[in-house]
């Protein structure tokens, strides 16, 4: 019999599998005895780890925690002191997460000191830490590098906000494609140092909302960037695959034309718009790692059951499916629902079973 570990390995790697892996992110489920109970039951966590140190030498950053008198909540100031200018981001810790309440782009003025920042970024691989850990991990924990957001994800996601960005597009491209091309740069930094890191695969970027970003934009400042990182990461042997969940019809096809090895976090209906067995279809040398819908974790048990039979029903011969927990599970659901899930999978989603 497989540990978790190497059954996700096997699927990852296309190997035999004993049966279709359930994952879970490292900050999702609690010590406790129904988490001992799954991991014994095949549950496997994905410990998500840096190999690399950033510095920036000439940007002095500050932060200032604080509690906001107007909405009671505990928040973190960031302030980043650059040759050509302050900026500053205001982000609220909450729970397994952290919401970004201001970003560093306010003004057209934000710019110049934004683009310093960037190309003042310097990168150090830092692997030993994480040695460390694999050494010390069990056989139900698997690590996953990050080489941080696409160049255009970045700006949208981290620097502006999407109304922001949505502007800034219309009035101020040419500011927007200085800031583009310092993260093609910056990126380019961080490939060879994960690729030679100790970690068997690494997801670049992801949270793409094809509504916003359009087909050609996705094609044009996001697939190079996949496949150039992809070739670096596989001459060392290493695999790489982005974080979809969001409806990915729209770029469904282009997705299938780049170099990634997997597709993480997709997210299957009644959440998203593209089946688990339409995106295998179109995606066939790659493997598709789920996020199991959110909305259903709030259903009855039997919900739940069924909606992770259809799933293995429609993956096929099952062998290019992980199944994987991606977003945060009310705290009085999770047990009752990654319960219910793992016993699906522990009967119906042993391999290897014939399509159905």
């Amino acid at each position: 019999m497989m540990t978790p570990k190497e059954r996700v390995e096997a699927v990852l790697l296309s190997r035999e599998a004993d049966h279709v892996p359930f994952t879970v992110y490292e900050c999702m489920i609690p010590q406790c005895e129904c988490e001992r109970h799954l991991r014994n039951e095949g549950l496997c966590i994905v410990n998500r780890v840096s190999v690399f140190k950033t510095k920036a030498p000439d940007v002095k950053t500050r932060s200032i925690p604080y509690k906001d008198e107007k909405d009671g909540k505990s928040k973190v100031k960031t302030i980043y002191e650059t040759p050509c200018g302050n900026l500053s981001a205001i982000r609220v810790p909450a729970g397994f997460t952290t919401w970004r309440e201001e970003l560093i782009f306010k003004t057209p003025d934000d710019y110049k000191a934004i683009e310093f920042m960037i190309r003042n970024r310097r990168y150090t691989a830092d692997y030993e830490p994480v040695i460390k850990q694999m050494k010390l991990a069990g056989d139900d924990i698997i690590f996953r590098a990050g080489i941080g957001y696409e160049p255009m994800q970045e700006i949208i996601h981290v620097i502006m906000g999407v109304e922001t960005f949505s502007l800034e597009w219309m009035d101020n491209r040419d500011e927007i494609m200085k800031l583009y091309n310092a993260l093609v740069e910056d990126r380019r930094k961080v490939y060879p140092i994960v690729a030679e890191s100790p970690v068997l695969h690494a997801n670049y970027g992801g949270n793409v909302t094809p509504e916003i970003i359009g087909l050609e934009r996705f094609k044009e400042y996001y697939v190079p960037h996949y496949n150039e990182c992809a070739e670096i990461m596989h001459k060392h042997g290493k695999l790489l695959g982005t974080h979809l969940d969001a409806n990915n019809k729209l770029i469904a096809d282009a997705i299938g034309e780049t170099e990634l090895d997997y597709i993480e976090a997709f997210t299957p209906p009644p959440d998203c718009d593209l089946s688990v067995k339409k995106a295998l279809e179109i995606w066939q040398k790659k493997k598709l790692w789920i996020n199991f819908p959110s909305s259903v974790h709030l259903s009855s048990i039997e919900v739940i059951e069924d909606t992770m039979r259809n799933i293995l029903k429609e993956s096929g011969d099952g062998r290019r499916l992980i199944v994987g927990i991606t977003e945060d599970v009310p705290e009085d659901r999770w047990q009752e629902s990654f319960s219910a899930i793992v016993r699906v999978l522990n009967t119906d989603g042993k391999l290897p079973f014939s399509s159905k």
